[in-house]
């Protein structure tokens, strides 16, 4: 089993025996998230797949937050971003944004004229280490100055 896996698990168990429903309620969330993953995959989780699942639950809470902010209902804003700090603390530090530009430029530089194929590039170095947002941000700031 991954390294993830089990910490998510360990931290679920102890959430449990401190009592943070809350807590305890991502957790255990998230523990049935991977292992539906590893069902699918039928094999067991690595730790980048474990990542991929952990940073797909982030993007979905951050859409949430953004879809209740505009309705204006706060308090549920609140409850999930109370859940994204606790998916977090389980992700890898994310990439210096300057590495990725350096990356995006070599793409550029080695004649990669598009969005569609800088992506294409750079993508596959940072996948599971770096938001696609971010990735596709720092493409579009920098085909703008090419």
């Amino acid at each position: 089993m991954a390294d993830l896996l089990n910490r998510v698990l360990s931290a679920l168990t102890a959430s449990r025996k401190a009592q943070l429903k809350d807590r305890t309620l991502v957790l255990g969330t998230l523990l049935s998230t991977l292992k539906n993953r590893e069902i699918e995959l039928k094999r067991p989780l690595a730790d980048e797949d474990a990542v991929e699942v952990l940073r797909r639950g982030v993007k979905t809470r951050r859409e949430s937050v953004e879809h209740y902010e505009k309705a204006g209902r706060l308090d549920l804003s609140a409850v999930e971003l109370a859940q994204i700090k606790v998916i977090e603390e389980f992700l890898p530090a994310d990439v210096d944004p300057d590495e990725i530009r350096a990356a995006v430029r070599t793409a550029i530089a080695g004649g990669a004229a598009d969005i569609g194929r800088v992506m294409g590039q750079v993508m596959p170095a940072f996948r599971g280490r770096a938001d696609g947002k971010v990735i596709n941000q720092i493409v579009r700031e920098e085909l703008q100055r090419a």
